[in-house]
Formats: structure tokens, C-alpha cells, sequence
């Protein structure tokens, strides 16, 4: 489990077929690597990946054919920097929202303009299944970074987000261009919320789950889910 707030940068070398070594920018080493351990999650870009082996600069990760199909942890070059964030420890603080690192699919940067507080990133080219949990001001994840959805069409195939510049200089959005893709991930809560209202029409002997029991649409909006 992770917050979505970057701690730092790195860049991805491919030590073999199903191997990545992330080498973390000098900067970054510190934070990264000071309490890090053999079987630990970092979350790559959003991706959250296994600690293998721990080097004097970065660690090695394996990748399986499915991470590398969803993600663009595959398309990077040694030259592209990846946001890097340790996994949430009992105690530490939660500034951002609960972020999984369970990639659901990338989106295609369509456009980016600065204003006077922020900059703004308009996204598009999504995942149809990724499409029902883009709603305005519902959390999103974006290359790790947890942000808030400022706009979105209906069907929810584009959205807008706003990056403060502390975001935008720290992580590597900074670096993105239009025609770039990033990895994308759903809030965890609205997946949770689907699963209840697509369920709300079967039994609880169906779904396995008694507690479901008066669980619909007409709870959820009275508990302020909708």
C-alpha cells in the first residue's frame, strides 16, 4: 500500500528479460535506500514491484509479462526518470489517498498549459475499464502520484488534473510531453463501490458475503458514497 506522494526520482535499466534495475537519481538514494529490504514494495511509476536484490545506488525488481503489457515500465528508456515511493508503514502519515500499486491501464498526455498556481494535464486515450472511476474530484493516480480529477466528460474518456509546481518540479510529469503515456490507477474505494452495486442485485449466498445485506444504491447515496 502506498500514498502517492513521490519521494523521489530514478531511472530504469533492464538487467535481463524478466529483470529491472532502478538506480535512484543521487538525490533521491537516502530516502529510498536507507531502511530498504530484501522483499519490500516500492512503488516504479505507480507499478509496485519486489525488492530482489539492493544495490549501492538502487535495487533490482523482477517484471512479469503482464506488468510490462499494462504499464510503460517496458517502454522507458535509461534516460527516462520514474517517480519513486516506498510502501506506507503503520504510523506514517497518509497525506495522499490509498494507492495500491496495481496499475490499471495508461492514458496519452493530450495537452498541458501553466497558469499562475498550477499546471494543468489533460489525459485521454483510456482504458475502457478504467473509465468508471474518473469522476470530478475523485482521486486518480497518476505515474504514482496521487492527484485529484478537476474535470472529465461524461463517460469519463478524458480528464483534466491540476499539478502545484512542488508536484510538478519533484516528480517526473515535469518531463512528460504530449503523446506521452503514464500509468494509471482507479481509486480503490470507487472499485469497491462498483463491486457493491453491481452485486446489489444477488443473494448473499451468490457473492460469499452476508455483510452485503442491504447494500444498493439507495444505501450507498445515503451514506454519501454517491
Amino acid at each position: 500500500m502506498f500514498t502517492g506522494l513521490v519521494q523521489g526520482l530514478g531511472y530504469v535499466q533492464r538487467a535481463n528479460d524478466y529483470q529491472l534495475e532502478i538506480v535512484c537519481q543521487p538525490g533521491t538514494g537516502p530516502r529510498i535506500l536507507r531502511d530498504l529490504e530484501i522483499g519490500d514494495s516500492v512503488a516504479v511509476d505507480g507499478a509496485c514491484l519486489t525488492v530482489e536484490q539492493i544495490l549501492a545506488q538502487g535495487f533490482v525488481v523482477s517484471v512479469s509479462p503482464e506488468t510490462l503489457a499494462r504499464t510503460t515500465l517496458g517502454q522507458r528508456s535509461p534516460q527516462d526518470p520514474v517517480n519513486l515511493e516506498t510502501s506506507l508503514r503503520v504510523g506514517s502519515k497518509l497525506g495522499g489517498h490509498f494507492v495500491t500499486g496495481h496499475v490499471d491501464g495508461q492514458g496519452e498526455l493530450l495537452a498541458v498549459s501553466q497558469s499562475a498556481t498550477s499546471w494543468e494535464l489533460r489525459l485521454g486515450g483510456l482504458d475502457p475499464a478504467l473509465r468508471p472511476y474518473i469522476l470530478p474530484k475523485g482521486s486518480i493516480t497518476v505515474n504514482g502520484i496521487s492527484l485529484t480529477v478537476a474535470n472529465c466528460d461524461p463517460a469519463g474518456s478524458w480528464f483534466t488534473v491540476a499539478v502545484i509546481p512542488h508536484t510538478y518540479a519533484e516528480t517526473n510529469l515535469s518531463d512528460l510531453h504530449p503523446g506521452g503515456w503514464v500509468n494509471l490507477e482507479g481509486d480503490i474505494l470507487g472499485k469497491y463501490v462498483e463491486k457493491f452495486l453491481r452485486s446489489s442485485s444477488a443473494s448473499p449466498r451468490e457473492i460469499g458475503i452476508d455483510s452485503l445485506i442491504g447494500i444498493n444504491p439507495d444505501f450507498l447515496a445515503e451514506h454519501g458514497y454517491l
